[in-house]
C-alpha cells in the first residue's frame, strides 16, 4: 500500500477536507489582490505641468503633442501671448513646478510621488522589486520550509504579508514603500510554496486534481474581487491596507492547520505524525481506523520516500545526461517566457485605453474557460501539444498588437485578453508537465529551478516596458519573440500523457528511448502514478 492509499483509507474524505480547502483557499483568494495591486495603486492619471508661481491669473496655455492633447511633460517658458521675439515665443521647458493630476477617479503612488515623465521608470522599478521579493523569498523560505516544516513557514508568511502590506500603506516615501513591497513578495512566495505542498497531502490521488483546481479558482475569484475593491476604495493607501488586514486573520486561523505528515516522518517526528493522523481520522468520523494505525505501518508506507530523501542530489544532476539537459533547458525557457509575457499583459491593463475596472474583470474572467480548456486539452491532446500551442498563440497575439492601430481599442483588447488566457493555460500545463518530466529523485530540484526562471521572467517584464520610451513597439517585440521561443522549445519535449512517472534518471532515459513508439497504457493502472495539476498562479503569480 502506498502512502496515498493509506490516506485514502483512513482520512481522505470528510468535513476535514472541506475545511482544509477553505482555510488554504481564502488566503490564495486575497493573494491575487497583492499580485495585481499596482494596476490600481500605481495607475497613472491624465496630467500636465503646473504653471509657474508667478503666472498671471488667466489660464496657462500648454504645448500640444502629436495626438492633439496637452503635453504631459512640457510647458511654455513664456505665456504664448507675451510680446517676445519669434525665436523665444514657443520655447518650452520641463515641469519645474510639478504636475496637476486628474484625481477625479482615484489617487495613486504616481500622483503622490510624481512618478511621471523622467521619473516614470520608478513605477516599473517598484513592481520589479516586488517580483524580486517573490524570487528571493522562494530561495530562502523554501530551504527554511525543509528545515522547520511547512506549517511554521506558512504561518510566518501570513504574518509577514499582513505586516509588510500594512506598512506599505503608511509609507512616507517611495524607497520605504518599495522595501515593504519587497517583503510582501517574500511573504507571497512562502505562502505559495507551503500551500502547494499542504493542499494535496490530505486527499486521495483521484481527488488531488479537483482540490488543486479548486484552489486555482480561488485565485481567479480574487481577480474579480480586486476591481470591485479598487472602485469602492479610490485612495491607494486605504486599498493597500484593505487587502493586507485579512492576513492577520489568516495568521491566527493557520494554527489550526496540521503539519505535513511526510515532512514529520522524514524529520524524525514520527510520534507527532501518528497523533495528527489519528486526529484527522477522528474529525472525519473514522476514529477506529485511526486508532488501528501504527507507527510501523506509516513508516512502511513511506519507506520509498525515506530512501529517496537520503539520496543526495544537486542542481548539477539536471545537466549530467543529454535527456535531462534537454528537458531542463526547454522547460526553463518555457517557464521564463510564460512568466515574462504573462506579467507584461497582466500589469499593462491601463495601456489599452479601456475602463480600468471593466478590463481587469475581463482579464480575470478569461482564466475560467482557459483553465477548463487546458484540462480537457492535456487529457486528450497531451501536454506537449498543449504547451507548445498556447505559448505560440500568446506570442502571436502580443506581436499582432504592434500592427494594430492604437485607435482600434476593441481589437487590441481582444488580442490582449486572448493572449493572457493562453499564458494562464501555459502556467496550468507547465505545473503538471514539469512534475511528470523530472524523475522523482530530482523532481523538487527541477521544480525549484523552474520557479526561479518564471520569477526572473516576471521580475524582468516591468523593466522591459521601459524600452517603450525609445520606440513604443519595442516591448511587444521582445515579449512576443520570447513567447514564441518558449513555444518552440516546448516542441522538443517528450509527451507524458498516459505514462508512469520516472523514479530515477535511468527511468527517464529508458522512457525517452521508447517515446518513438508510444505505448498506450490503461488509464486505471496509471492514475495513481500521475502528479496532479497545481493551482495555476501558485508558484508565480500570475499568479
Amino acid at each position: 500500500m502506498t502512502f496515498a492509499e493509506l490516506v485514502d483509507r483512513v482520512a481522505s474524505k470528510g468535513p476535514f477536507q472541506f475545511l482544509h480547502t477553505v482555510l488554504l483557499g481564502l488566503p490564495i483568494l486575497s493573494m491575487a489582490n497583492h499580485n495585481l495591486l499596482q494596476i490600481f495603486t500605481a495607475a497613472t492619471p491624465a496630467h500636465h505641468c503646473r504653471p509657474p508661481p508667478n503666472a498671471s491669473a488667466g489660464p496657462w496655455v500648454l504645448p500640444v503633442g502629436l495626438n492633439e492633447k496637452p503635453e504631459p511633460c512640457l510647458r511654455f517658458v513664456y505665456p504664448p501671448n507675451a510680446s517676445l521675439p519669434n525665436d523665444t515665443q514657443g520655447a518650452t521647458e520641463p515641469c519645474l513646478d510639478g504636475w496637476t493630476y486628474d484625481v477625479s477617479t482615484r489617487d495613486s503612488i504616481v500622483t503622490e510621488w510624481d512618478l511621471v515623465c523622467n521619473s516614470n521608470k520608478l513605477k516599473e522599478m517598484a513592481q520589479s522589486v516586488f517580483m524580486a521579493g517573490i524570487l528571493i523569498g522562494g530561495l530562502v523560505l523554501g530551504d527554511l520550509s525543509d528545515r522547520f516544516g511547512r506549517k511554521p513557514i506558512l504561518t510566518c508568511s501570513y504574518l509577514l504579508l499582513a505586516a509588510s502590506g500594512s506598512g506599505a500603506a503608511f509609507s512616507p516615501t517611495l524607497p520605504i514603500y518599495t522595501v515593504f513591497r519587497f517583503l510582501c513578495g517574500c511573504g507571497i512566495s512562502g505562502i505559495t510554496l507551503s500551500t502547494t505542498i499542504l493542499s494535496v497531502e490530505w486527499v486521495s490521488t483521484r481527488m488531488r486534481a479537483i482540490k488543486s483546481i479548486s484552489l486555482g479558482y480561488f485565485y481567479t475569484s480574487g481577480q474579480f474581487i480586486l476591481p470591485g475593491l479598487a472602485y469602492a476604495i479610490p485612495q491607494w493607501r486605504w486599498l493597500q491596507l484593505t487587502v493586507s488586514i485579512p492576513f492577520f486573520a489568516f495568521f491566527l486561523l493557520s494554527w489550526w492547520l496540521p503539519e505535513s505528515i511526510r515532512w514529520m516522518i522524514l524529520s524524525g517526528r514520527s510520534s507527532k505524525a501518528l497523533k495528527t493522523f489519528r486526529q484527522v481520522a477522528a474529525f472525519n468520523g473514522k476514529k477506529e481506523e485511526g486508532e488501528a494505525l501504527s507507527l510501523e505501518e506509516i513508516k512502511l508506507n513511506l519507506q520509498k520516500e525515506i530512501t529517496l530523501a537520503k539520496a543526495k542530489h544537486s542542481i548539477a544532476d539536471l545537466f549530467r545526461t543529454p535527456i535531462l539537459r534537454r528537458v531542463t533547458f526547454c522547460l526553463s525557457l518555457a517557464w521564463f517566457s510564460t512568466g515574462f509575457a504573462y506579467y507584461s499583459l497582466a500589469m499593462g491593463v491601463e495601456e489599452f485605453g479601456v475602463n480600468l475596472y471593466v478590463l481587469q474583470l475581463i482579464f480575470g474572467g478569461v482564466d475560467v474557460p482557459a483553465k477548463f480548456i487546458t484540462m480537457v486539452s492535456i487529457s486528450y491532446l497531451g501536454r506537449h501539444t498543449t504547451e507548445a500551442v498556447v505559448l505560440l498563440l500568446a506570442g502571436g497575439c502580443i506581436l499582432s498588437l504592434i500592427f494594430v492601430p492604437s485607435d482600434l481599442l476593441t481589437l487590441r483588447t481582444v488580442l490582449a485578453v486572448f493572449g493572457k488566457g493562453c499564458l494562464s493555460s501555459s502556467f496550468s500545463c507547465l505545473f503538471l508537465y514539469s512534475s511528470e518530466l523530472y524523475p522523482t529523485v530530482i523532481r523538487q530540484t527541477g521544480m525549484g529551478i523552474n520557479n526561479l526562471w518564471t520569477r526572473v521572467g516576471s521580475m524582468t517584464a516591468p523593466l522591459v516596458k521601459i524600452t517603450g520610451e525609445l520606440k513604443p513597439f519595442i516591448p511587444n517585440v521582445i515579449f512576443g519573440t520570447i513567447a514564441l521561443l518558449g513555444g518552440s522549445a516546448a516542441l522538443f519535449l517528450p509527451e507524458t500523457l498516459n505514462r508512469p512517472l520516472p523514479e530515477t534518471v535511468e527511468d527517464l532515459e529508458n522512457w525517452s528511448l521508447q517515446a518513438k513508439e508510444p505505448k498506450q497504457e490503461p488509464e486505471a493502472e496509471n492514475a495513481s502514478q500521475r502528479i496532479p495539476l497545481q493551482p495555476c498562479e501558485l508558484g508565480l503569480g500570475p499568479n
